[in-house]
């Protein structure tokens, strides 16, 4: 919204000798930064407020882990209040209109998939807490509303394919594998399958790991930070034509929603972090974790999402093991209980030990993630 008032004021700026002062806000990397605070500070002054309102209305979540181990673990935490991604969203979206260019394709729908999921993600929190017959939404109504809005996406950003200058000359829709400088070429169907993949796979990988004080907030911020500085690099010419990545126009606003994204999380782990708060819940984990799959598919950098946001596919896999074991075997289990977080903690690490072994193992994903760009 600053962004584009600056034209709308700038001669009146002029005259009053303050354009040069306001022409600095022009610069997208000062509005990364600004984006980053204002997500942080806007959270900060909220989350007291929220904090106390969602404690009276007794906004709880359940503490039946299936394991008696844990449940005991856990049993102090009852009482503290979830659904605290009201908080995550609101400081994402603000923050994002407030310094990114808002008539800007790839805003628009980076705006579009936080609130989308976001509400999705309020309304099972919401029937965990209140509705007794269920716990939450089921899955595939999950799914059904994460598939349809991966085909939305998908849709849009098919759309927008003439304007991808691909690495070796020529312009579409491709994938792009790391250490790998050769995109291959995709149709709609596929990039769609790819779509709801990455959109379906990222929100519930980061819902899967939102177990532990801090452990989920605190792990997005490195896959985050890896793709603000992926759509920077893909938003100009000069440098993704360097790095042999994808030349995306426009896309390099969504560096202000990652940045946005970045303070809305740490600024969300002051609360969270152990002892916890308030926990995020589905209403923020949903819309975090779709938020990054979103930038990777509007950068073309789907697979390198795997590599940046390494640690969530890890939790992911080791619950579709642990489940697939379980069945073929008739009942014997690989991990002590997945999400693999839990296998540690049962292990003998502590909750503090594991939240911050895991944060490192992210910063290792997320520096390797950034290596691939310069090893094709």
């Amino acid at each position: 919204m600053v962004y584009r008032l600056l034209f709308y004021l700038q001669e009146f700026l002029q005259d009053a000798g303050l354009w040069r002062y306001a022409y600095a806000l022009r610069y997208q990397t000062l509005r990364m930064m600004l984006a980053v605070v204002t997500s942080f500070v806007l959270l900060m002054v909220l989350a007291p407020s929220v904090i106390r309102v969602l404690k009276r209305l007794k906004v709880h979540g359940g503490t039946d882990f299936g394991n008696k181990t844990v449940d005991q673990i856990y049993a102090s935490r009852a009482s503290t209040p979830t659904m605290g991604g009201v908080l995550i969203v609101p400081a994402v979206l603000v923050s994002t209109i407030l310094w990114a260019d808002l008539l800007n394709f790839y805003v628009f729908l980076g705006l579009l998939t936080v609130a989308w999921l976001g509400a999705l993600g309020a309304v099972d929190d919401y029937l965990n807490m209140a509705a007794r017959s269920r716990r939450g939404l089921r899955m595939w109504e999950k799914l059904l509303f994460q598939v349809g809005l991966a085909v939305l996406l998908a849709l849009f950003l098919y759309r927008m394919r003439d304007q991808i200058l691909l690495p070796e000359n020529g312009t579409g829709i491709a994938l792009n594998l790391p250490f790998y400088k050769f995109p291959i070429p995709l149709p709609l169907w596929a990039f769609a399958v790819i779509c709801i993949l990455v959109v379906a796979g990222t929100s519930n990988a980061v819902n899967l790991t939102d177990g532990m004080d801090g452990l989920a907030v605190g792990s997005m911020v490195p896959p985050a930070v890896v793709f603000l500085a992926v759509s920077y690099i893909a938003g100009r010419v000069d440098w993704s034509q360097y790095l042999y990545v994808p030349y995306v126009r426009g896309v390099g606003e969504l560096s202000i929603f990652c940045a946005s994204l970045v303070g809305a999380c740490l600024g969300f782990l002051w609360y969270n972090c152990s002892p916890a708060q308030v926990f995020m819940g589905d209403t923020g984990s949903l819309a975090l974790g779709g938020a990054v799959g979103y930038v990777a598919m509007a950068t073309r950098q789907e697979v390198m999402l795997l590599i940046a946001g390494g640690l969530f596919v890890v939790e992911a896999l080791s619950v579709m093991l642990q489940v697939i074991c379980f069945k073929a075997t008739g009942g014997k289990r690989v991990l002590r209980m997945s999400p693999i977080h839990y296998h540690f903690q049962l292990g003998g690490w502590t909750e503090t030990q594991t939240v911050v072994r895991f944060w490192l193992l992210g910063a290792m994903f997320a520096a390797l993630a950034l290596a691939s760009l310069k090893l094709r």
